[in-house]
C-alpha cells in the first residue's frame, strides 16, 4: 500500500447504517493502516472507571473527563495511552519535527504516530513525560481490522472517512463528538449530524 492511500491519522465516523453495536455512532482514530490491516481507538466511549482507579500515577496528566475510554472490542484488559505533544508542525511533519526534547527528537516514552499525536509508554515514569505532554487519554482495548476488511466496510457504506483534528483526541465532551465531527464537514455529511438517535422517530 502506498503512503498516499494509508488512512493513518484519519477518523472513521460510523454511518447511521452501521449495525454493529460496538461501533454505534463511534468516532475511531486510525493509528495504523496498511496492507496488514488497521488499528484504531474509539474516541467517544467514556467508561465510569476513572484513570485514578487503574493508573493512579497517570491520573494527574489525564484530560477531562478523567476516565478510561473503551477503545474498542479487542483486548479490553490492555491499556493504551495517547497524548499530544505541543509544537507539532501538522500531520505531514516527520518524527523529530516540532519542539525537540533536550536530547533531540521526541520525548522518551512517547512514540509519534502522526502529527502531534503519539502513543505513551505507560510503563515509563509519568514525571519523565509529564512536562512534554498535553491531552493524555487512556483507552482500554482497541478496534482492529484484518487485511482489506476496513476497505470493504468503507465500500459498503459503514464508515465516513474524514480528516482528524488534534482536539478530537482530547474532546472534553466525547458524547457530542460524533455530531461535532460531522457538523464540520461540507455538504451532505454535515446534514447527517442532525440524524435522530432513533430513526423511527423521524
Amino acid at each position: 500500500m502506498t503512503e498516499v492511500s494509508s488512512l493513518t491519522g484519519r477518523l472513521l465516523v460510523a454511518t447511521p447504517a452501521l449495525a454493529d453495536p460496538n461501533f454505534d455512532r463511534a468516532v475511531v482514530l486510525l493509528l495504523d493502516h496498511d496492507d496488514e490491516g488497521s488499528l484504531g481507538v474509539v474516541l467517544n466511549r467514556p467508561t465510569p472507571v476513572t484513570v485514578g482507579d487503574v493508573l493512579a500515577a497517570w491520573a494527574p496528566l489525564a484530560g477531562e473527563p478523567g476516565v478510561v475510554f473503551q477503545g474498542g472490542p479487542v483486548s479490553l484488559d490492555a491499556a493504551l495511552g495517547l497524548a499530544v505533544v505541543p509544537g507539532e508542525e501538522g500531520p505531514g511533519a516527520r518524527p523529530g519535527d516540532g519542539e525537540p526534547d533536550p536530547a533531540g527528537g521526541d520525548p522518551l516514552g512517547w512514540r509519534r504516530v502522526f502529527g502531534a499525536i503519539g502513543l505513551v509508554d505507560l510503563e515509563a515514569p509519568p514525571e519523565l513525560l509529564g512536562p512534554a505532554l498535553s491531552a493524555l487519554r487512556i483507552f482500554a482495548g482497541y478496534a482492529g481490522w484484518g487485511p482489506g476488511q476496513l476497505e470493504a466496510e468503507v465500500a459498503e457504506g459503514a464508515w465516513y472517512v474524514v480528516e482528524s483534528e488534534p482536539g478530537d483526541v482530547s474532546s472534553p465532551h466525547p458524547e457530542t463528538l460524533w455530531r461535532q465531527v460531522l457538523r464540520r464537514q461540507r455538504g451532505e455529511l454535515a446534514l447527517v449530524a442532525t440524524y435522530p438517535d432513533d430513526p423511527s422517530l423521524n
